[in-house]
């Protein structure tokens, strides 16, 4: 079966984020980018199925800017067959990038689309359900592990209170937990192999979506710091200052 992978490139989980001067989002100047590490365990779920002979081609799907592709790059030498970049300098929202998806679902028919379950920059955990809903597919969200069958995949989800296991019928979609898997790096013989592995590029616009921001950012701000603690000297303090100044109990 063919399987879609979506990769995001975003700052390095390494990197510690600066909020820009106006306040107008998250400072990307001169910071180094990689891909999220929850669509890399994705590429490394979608890797492992083709060498259980499972998949039979492996597509590596990135949105934005030209340098996007650097990510989709990265995907190829872990072992990724083709790429697609879909290239817009738009702020792309989950709903803008679902319906990208489905537009490139459409157009590949993969069996499996397999997202990270959120991106490490806005933490919104939407893309994959919005896709599975716009295409009317079974979803499997928070995935720790997958076992393919005939024309069905089980799931096993972290839920709050423990682990639950689905089965999904083909096509389906899948968004990945920490747990599934720990991601290969790629050597160098594949890193080069990857410079030669084919990328499409397509628009927003040859796709037939309107890529505009719904909701806007009115401004981003860092956390407020924490004040020092403070030692009381006896029982009777502590709770006088739980009840005044804390005011818990």
């Amino acid at each position: 079966m063919k399987v879609l992978v979506a990769v995001k490139r975003v700052v390095d989980y390494n990197v510690k984020v600066r909020v820009k001067a106006d306040h107008s989002g998250v400072e990307t100047a001169n910071v180094k980018m990689s891909m999220n590490p929850f669509d890399e365990i994705g590429v490394e779920e979608a890797i492992r199925l083709k060498e259980k002979g499972t998949a039979t081609e492996i597509i590596a799907v990135s949105m934005g800017p030209q340098q996007c592709q650097e990510t989709i790059r990265t995907a190829l030498a872990m072992g990724a067959d083709r790429g697609i970049l879909v290239q817009t300098d738009a702020e792309l929202q989950p709903l803008a990038v679902a319906k990208l998806l489905k537009a490139i679902v459409a157009k590949e028919q993969p069996k499996l689309v397999i997202l990270g379950k959120q991106a490490i920059d806005d933490d919104c955990n939407q893309t994959g359900q919005m896709l599975a809903a716009l295409l009317g597919w079974p979803q499997g969200t928070f995935a720790s592990k997958l076992v393919p069958g005939t024309d069905v995949i089980e799931v096993t989800r972290e839920v709050d209170g423990g682990l639950e296991t689905v089965e999904l019928k083909l096509p389906a979609v899948v968004t990945t937990d920490l747990r599934l898997n720990e991601p290969r790096y790629a050597s160098l013989p594949n890193i080069m192999k990857a410079k030669k592995k084919p990328i499409e590029t397509v628009t927003p616009e040859a796709l037939g979506v309107d890529p505009a921001p719904r909701v806007v950012t009115l401004k981003v701000a860092e956390p407020a710091k924490r004040s020092a603690g403070i030692k009381v000297p006896d029982v009777a303090a502590l709770i006088d200052k739980l009840k005044n100044e804390a005011k818990v109990i």
